[in-house]
This record gives structure tokens, C-alpha cells and sequence, in this order.
């Protein structure tokens, strides 16, 4: 089921390369790749069958996007043909996510909605300047404004496609503490709500932004979770998203170093045996890291509380992508990046996945805090040498 699902979103893929190389140039033009399979794919994905997404019919099955597995092959193979594309894409994205695991019927169905109706593109809005993605530190805030209203005030910033989405999620808070972390569903339509691009050296196609919230009116009906106590919503469904969102994350990196593997096999035909030494042992530690991030999708997809893996997972494939561009760039000589314009973007894109959902520090403290509360074996399933220390804790690497 699932090779043909990697089959079908390889050839995809290959549409992506050419496509990604214009866009990395011209960022605003990702409306004229619209009829691209991988496109459509991820503009479809993430709404379930019971709110009318047909989803992906291939060799007799059929696909929705709703499991973190069946995310993690189709955005490995994407990111192996253009990361900035993949990214650029409309879609329900991170925001299908959350609407998953929080919205009621109600919103689930004007969420839906919206994404059936055409081509939209959404944002999920998070980070904060000086605040980061600190979900505890939020300053943006929900505050009632009149009888079933509230208004948003506040500003985020680095948010993915803020500036050409119709529709997406933003945290705040309404008081206090952790339980006074909510999100909520905003139509970006309506008044106050204003995103500009920033510049960035890599995946532009994004068009990352900074996002200004001046009093934007949300409806009652838009606050995700209002049906739910405030210890099973914001900052509880913040930690099961990026639980199933990192996965994804990390495949985009694998798909990276991938695409800098493939431009080594497409760019030098004649290796000698050290070079192919050089290139094999690239392609095997790829392999294993795939097969990481496969094995912790695998486990959010049994217990959405379980992200520990997941988090190992990004930061390796994060650590990889970045070594592998410039270890592919260093079978081109000193001129690399300046001869071979693919390899430029490559090493480029690669430096951006580290900072989507979590830089590589967090992540190592997600899963060495796992590892103290015994919720990350220490076998499998990646061994774990365990030595005694002096003090009676035991140590690992």
C-alpha cells in the first residue's frame, strides 16, 4: 500500500525539480503550478472522507493523508524533487492538523468547506518575535470584545504562506498559565489581519511572513476546543500536533539530502572508488534515517502523545540534510554552489528545515526528557549503550 503510495509521489516528484528551480526565482509563482499531481495531492490531503475529501485512489487503495505515515512517503518524495514547492503548495498543511485533533464538527466542517470549495492555501501561526515558538510565553491575546466575540490582538511571525492563505489556526491567550493557551480558526479576510513576506536565503517559495493581528473579530464558534476543558486544549493539542506533524518534518529533510545524493549521480558521471565509497555510504546513512523517521511516524500514529521518537527523528534527518548538501557539493570542487545552481538551493533549503517546528536543541531535550521518564526505550528500536556513572545515574549515548 504504501510503495504505492512513495511510487506514485516519486514521479510526482520529478514534475517538483524543474518547477521549484522558477520559484526559488520568483517566489509569488506557485499559482501557475496548480495542475501539477504533487500540487493537487497536497491540496486535497488532510480532509477526511466523512467531510467530503475524496482523497487519492492508487492501485486499489485509497488515501486521505489523516496518518502521520502516509504524510511522511508523500513528503519525502516531494522534498526530493523541491522542498520550496512542497511548502509553496495549497492544502490544509499544519492547520488540518490541529483541526483534527481539536475542532468540533461545526468548524471541522467550515474548515473542510473552504479547502473543497478550491485551491486554498492555510497558515499556522505560532512563533512570535522575541518569544519564538515558546507556546508558554505567548503574548498575542484572545480577549472578549462583545457578546459572542472575541478580538484578536498581537503578532507572529516566520509563518509559512501567510500572506496568500484564505484561511488558518493562531495561538493566543486568554490569561494566565498554561491553561490559558487556546488557538483559533481566522478568516484572513477579515479586517486587521496583515501579513508581509520576508526575505529568506531558502525554501522562498514559502513566502514566510510576519503576521499583524489588530483586532481581528472571531466569532465564539472559531475558538478550537470549546467544547473541551481548558486541560484538554491549547497547550495539550499544541504538544499532540507538532507530535504528529514532526515526522513530516523531518521526511522533507530526508528528501533533501536525497535530491543532493541524486545531483552527485547526475552530475558525475565517473566517480573513482573512493568517491563511490563516499556516495555509498551517504546513501546508506539515508536509508537509515529514513527509516527512523518511518518508525516514529509509526508511533504517533498509535499514541499522538508519544513524540519523543518523532523528536530524535527531526533532529537527525535535520543534521543530515545539512551534511549531505555540502558533502555533495564537495564532489564538484571549490566552484560548486556557484556552478551548479541546484546545489546552491539545496544547501540553502536545507538550513531552513531546522528551524520549522523546533530547532535541534529542543528536540534533544524533548527526547532526552523522555528518556528520564521512561516513555523511550532504551533498546529499540535504536540500541542504546548504558554505562554507570559515579553518582548512580546511568548514561547513554
Amino acid at each position: 500500500r504504501l510503495r504505492a503510495l512513495r511510487d506514485a509521489a516519486r514521479e510526482w516528484g520529478a514534475e517538483f525539480r524543474t518547477a521549484g528551480a522558477a520559484l526559488d526565482l520568483d517566489p509569488d509563482g506557485v499559482g501557475a503550478h496548480l495542475d501539477l499531481a504533487g500540487v493537487r495531492c497536497l491540496a486535497s490531503m488532510l480532509i477526511p472522507a466523512e467531510y467530503g475529501g475524496a482523497g487519492l485512489r492508487l492501485g486499489g487503495h485509497r488515501f486521505h493523508g489523516m496518518t502521520a505515515i502516509e504524510r511522511v512517503v508523500v513528503l519525502e518524495e516531494l522534498a526530493r524533487g523541491d522542498a520550496g514547492l512542497m511548502l509553496a503548495s495549497p492544502g490544509a498543511s499544519m492547520s488540518g492538523v490541529l483541526v483534527d485533533v481539536l475542532a468540533d464538527r461545526e468548524q471541522k466542517e467550515w474548515f473542510y468547506g473552504r479547502l473543497l470549495e478550491r485551491p486554498t492555501w492555510t497558515f499556522f501561526a505560532l512563533t512570535e518575535p522575541g518569544r519564538g515558538s515558546d507556546a508558554a510565553a505567548l503574548e498575542t491575546a484572545l480577549s472578549p470584545a462583545a457578546e459572542e466575540v472575541h478580538r484578536l490582538d498581537g503578532r507572529k511571525k516566520y509563518v509559512g504562506n501567510a500572506a496568500r492563505a484564505a484561511l488558518g489556526v493562531v495561538f493566543a491567550r486568554t490569561g494566565p498559565g498554561p491553561l490559558g493557551v487556546t488557538a483559533v480558526l481566522v478568516d484572513t479576510a477579515d479586517p486587521g489581519y496583515r501579513a508581509e513576506p520576508i526575505e529568506t536565503l531558502g525554501l522562498r517559495a514559502a513566502r514566510i511572513c510576519e503576521v499583524t493581528l489588530d483586532g481581528v473579530a472571531v466569532p465564539a464558534e472559531r475558538v478550537l476546543g470549546r467544547d473541551r476543558s481548558p486541560a484538554r486544549r491549547g497547550m495539550w493539542a499544541c504538544v499532540q500536533t507538532f507530535n504528529r506533524l514532526r515526522p513530516g518534518v523531518a521526511a522533507i529533510a530526508v528528501g533533501i539530502a536525497e535530491a543532493a545524493h541524486d545531483a552527485v549521480l547526475a552530475g558525475r558521471l565517473r566517480l573513482d572508488r573512493a568517491e563511490r565509497d563516499r556516495l555509498e555510504a551517504l546513501a546508506q546513512r539515508i536509508a537509515s534515517v529514513r527509516h527512523l523517521v518511518h518508525l516514529s511516524a509509526i508511533e504517533v500514529d498509535a499514541d499522538g502523545s508519544r513524540g519523543h521518537l518523532a523528536s530524535a527523528a527531526k533532529a537527525e534527518a535535520c543534521r543530515l540534510a545539512e551534511e549531505a548538501t555540502l558533502a555533495a557539493c564537495s564532489f564538484f570542487g571549490p566552484r560548486a554552489r556557484w556552478d551548479h545552481a541546484v546545489l546552491d538551493k539545496l544547501v540553502r533549503d536545507a538550513r531552513g528545515v531546522e528551524f520549522m517546528e523546533g530547532a535541534g536543541n529542543i528536540q534533544k531535550l524533548t527526547l532526552f526528557q523522555g528518556l528520564l521518564a521512561g516513555k523511550v526505550g532504551r533498546g529499540e528500536p535504536f540500541p542504546a549503550h548504558q554505562a554507570k556513572t559515579p553518582t548512580g545515574g546511568a548514561s547513554c549515548r
